[in-house]
């Protein structure tokens, strides 16, 4: 993953421009070279600051970072685009550096290779810093892993709990790629699927990009989940809660099982149907499947149902 320009700088990122110079100044001054010979770490610092420096003082460069976000502009913008028309001698000379050589008239720095100036908009890696740090300018090839790609999977309830495949098509650069992904039993909102290999392709013979599945389980009209549990409600009257009674519910894998309710049965009640419920992704006990019991208390009586009610109440019911 990119480093974040703005944390390498130790900013937020509404700081103003002013804001971006002073970091850079203040950085610059600890970990510049001069100040730290043969200093490896130093050095590495150095560039990083100075990188992130040149993005996030161009407005144009700051803005397409902050749309793309950091990995995406890492695989968009090589070195070269990076440091592109980027005058980093008047800096340094300010703060009584030498800077980093020399610079062409319009003052961007001119990068040369056995004598000639390579061409932008290149992929072919390189070091701008290699001349202040006493380097050989080099131009290789550098292999790249290719961007990861993320996919927003919806699937239902029992597709979540008994495992499916699916077809997808990944727009990759291009071309549009079709998959079969098979969705493992037991998976659950929130959960990311990792195929490795399936992003983008790789630059400069790097290897490929992963591909994350985002899945999301959408909600069913019986049941519902909670961990490896799976919920349903049923309503029963006042006198099967009082005198108890059978009653069947239907289960997450389309079967129906009959139930007791004990005599007694208070609202809200909570009844275990053991083993009912959704794998465990990783292996081991299956969840439960609960009935949630609602004792339904009727709105309107007629003339004799009143009536039975107020000798139960004159029982004491």
């Amino acid at each position: 993953m990119a480093e974040d320009y703005y944390k390498i700088l130790g900013l937020e990122k509404n700081a103003s421009g002013e804001d971006i110079k002073k970091a850079y100044r203040k950085l610059a001054l600890k970990f510049h070279p001069d100040k730290n010979p043969n200093n490896k770490e130093a050095e590495e610092q150095f560039k990083k600051i100075s990188e992130a420096y040149a993005v996030l003082s161009d407005p144009e460069k700051r803005k397409q970072y902050d749309s793309f976000g950091s990995d995406t502009f890492s695989q968009r913008y090589t070195q070269e685009d990076i440091f592109r028309n980027f005058d980093i001698n008047s800096i340094l000379r300010e703060m009584g550096f030498g800077g980093l050589g020399g610079f062409g008239t319009s003052g961007a720095r001119t990068y040369r290779a056995g004598g000639r100036t390579p061409p932008y908009g290149t992929q072919e890696g390189y070091d701008p810093f290699a001349e202040l740090f006493g380097g050989q300018r080099q131009y290789t090839h550098v292999p790249q892993k290719g961007e990861d790609l993320q996919y927003n999977l919806s699937i239902s309830l029992e597709e979540a709990v008994f495992g499916t495949e699916k077809k997808i098509a990944i727009q990759k650069a291009d071309k549009v790629d079709e998959l079969n992904i098979k969705i493992p039993k037991g998976i659950n909102t929130g959960k990311k699927l990792r195929l490795s290999g399936k992003g983008n392709p790789g630059i400069n013979g790097g290897p490929p990009g992963d591909l994350y599945l985002n899945i999301h389980v959408l909600p069913h009209p019986l049941f519902s989940r909670e961990g490896n549990d799976i919920y349903i409600e049923k309503t029963i009257s006042f006198s099967q809660a009082a005198l108890g009674t059978t009653i069947e519910v239907a289960t997450i894998d389309g079967s129906t099982k009959r139930i007791k309710i004990p005599p007694g049965t208070q609202n809200n009640t909570r009844i275990r149907m053991k083993g009912y419920g959704a794998p465990n992704l990783k292996g081991g006990i299956k969840g439960d499947q609960y009935v949630k019991i609602t004792v339904s208390v009727p709105k309107k009586l007629s003339d004799r149902q009143a009536a039975l009610i107020r000798e139960l109440a004159e029982e004491g019911l």
